[in-house]
């Protein structure tokens, strides 16, 4: 892969493409889980969509089992949880692992750009730029709407 947007990707859905997709856009990317404590994030992530998606922005979340199997659900349920439950609309790619020998292209990424640490829970968000280049990292306990994220996002949207 030579650049961010060469990494790639499938939807939840199993359409195969790239992140060259949101070529252009600022983006958060979250690994999400249904069963976790903190799933109730998913409403703040599309809150934040839809505040900001006409400056160019979009939140991606992949779902992850890795932490506590809180997404023990397949591509096609954990789509109608997310969307029945919290009105998601909000790309969302299928189900993979973020930490591991199996650590999906995205995530080996965003984790190396940001030092290399694993993933340390369900919902750690990583924003990225609209040139591709991430700019900033956040603990799974940071809320999408917590005013750290939001400044951080401000900073990288054209006004």
């Amino acid at each position: 892969m030579s650049t961010f947007y060469d990494i790639p990707v499938t939807t939840i859905d199993g359409k195969d493409t790239t992140m060259g997709t949101w070529a252009g856009h600022a983006l958060l990317i979250v690994n999400t889980a249904s069963e976790c404590g903190l799933t109730e994030q998913y409403e703040q992530l599309q809150e934040l969509f839809e505040g900001y998606m006409m400056r160019g922005f979009y939140v991606i979340g992949m779902p992850c089992n890795q932490f506590g199997e809180q997404e023990p659900g397949s591509n096609a349920e954990i789509a109608d949880f997310v969307q029945s439950t919290f009105g998601v609309e909000f790309p969302m790619l299928a189900k993979a692992e973020v930490n591991g020998e199996n650590t999906h292209p995205l995530f080996a990424h965003l984790k190396e750009a940001t030092g290399g640490e694993d993933i340390s829970w369900n919902f750690e968000k990583f924003l990225v730029n609209d040139s591709g280049e991430v700019t900033a990292r956040f603990a799974p306990k940071t809320e999408p709407d917590d005013d750290e994220v939001i400044a951080a996002l401000e900073e990288i949207l054209p006004i």
